[in-house]
């Protein structure tokens, strides 16, 4: 638990490293285009922080992970045409798990968890009408 925003800045930078070399090398857009738009998504959701980090503003990284897949889910049901609302409604309310535990252990306030929801979902829609 990181409790200063300063201690996020190098985790952030790794990880959007990470992510860059996962699109560039391992999930090309030829052969994997839906996985390709969530990590290049999950990228953007990473930067969005990094720049909340900058401007001393703390996000939830979990309620950034859970509701990017949240999205991711509902648009791959949408995409292949599958009529199975269980894994979304499950993650759905496994967003409001994350959101409940975040606040109960006074890791974040209700405004933080806002920005993460925020960072988690935008980035995932604005791809989703790229690959959909």
């Amino acid at each position: 638990m990181l409790g200063q925003t300063s201690e996020r800045t190098i985790p952030l930078i790794l990880q959007c490293f990470l992510y860059i070399l996962l699109v560039k090398r391992s999930i090309v857009i030829t052969r994997y285009p839906e996985l390709h738009f969530f990590f290049l998504s999950a990228l953007f959701s990473t930067i969005l922080a990094l720049v909340c980090v900058l401007f001393k503003t703390k996000a939830s990284l979990h309620m950034v992970a859970i509701s990017g897949l949240t999205i991711f889910v509902i648009g791959l049901n949408i995409h292949l045409q599958l009529h199975n609302p269980y894994w979304p409604a499950l993650l759905i309310l496994l967003s409001g798990i994350v959101a409940s535990s975040r606040l109960e252990m006074n890791a974040h306030t209700s405004r933080e968890i806002l920005i993460g929801l925020f960072i988690g979902i935008m980035p995932q829609l604005l791809f989703l009408y790229l690959w959909l």
